[in-house]
């Protein structure tokens, strides 16, 4: 018999703002690069000379980076459908599940002592992580600004990144009190 879900949360790798940047800036250095290639005539704009394209004489250059810019924004798009953290709070305990091959992570309510909610330092630049130790701290982080702050009777950690913070941390504390 399945447990009533009191909250549930999806949140998927490609919304990643970091990691968005990222491939988008890669995407229009390839976009660049094959324009330069079409283009390969040396430039002066404004005192700055931008000198012919260095690889002509191998055919097809640009167009391996026309193929290769495509295809990173298909990784972006495709990635906006790949659930990497799917939190999900029940009666008895908090479930993490990750990727394919990530193993679940089970929280249960007797062992955690206080729940707290965080926000992010600014210069934070979150990358995707999914049960990740790191001195004395588990952190499970997709995006978004704040986090839940579990710790355990043992003095362990679990730092779990969430879009609805506020809403997770209270049924939580609902959850203990009972």
């Amino acid at each position: 018999m399945k447990e009533a879900v009191l909250f549930e949360e999806k949140q998927y790798l490609g919304y990643n703002k970091q990691s968005m940047l990222r491939r988008t800036i890669l995407a229009l250095f390839c976009f660049l690069a094959y324009y330069w290639s079409e283009n390969p005539k040396a430039v002066d704009v404004s005192g700055v000379h931008i000198g012919s394209y260095p690889a002509q004489s191998l055919e097809n250059s640009g167009q391996l980076f026309f193929i290769m810019g495509v295809t990173i924004l298909l990784f972006s798009i495709i990635f906006i459908f790949v659930v990497h953290l799917h939190t999900s709070v029940s009666i008895s305990g908090i479930t993490l599940t990750g990727l394919w091959t990530s193993r679940k992570v089970k929280i249960e309510f007797s062992e955690i002592v206080s729940v707290r909610k965080v926000r992010y330092r600014k210069h934070f630049v979150g990358r995707s992580v999914y049960n990740l130790h790191s001195k004395g701290k588990i952190r499970f982080y997709t995006r978004g600004n704040e986090f839940v702050e579990l710790i355990d009777k043992s003095g362990l950690k679990y730092r779990i990144g969430s879009q609805r913070a506020d809403e997770l941390t209270e049924i939580i504390r609902k959850a203990l009190a009972s």
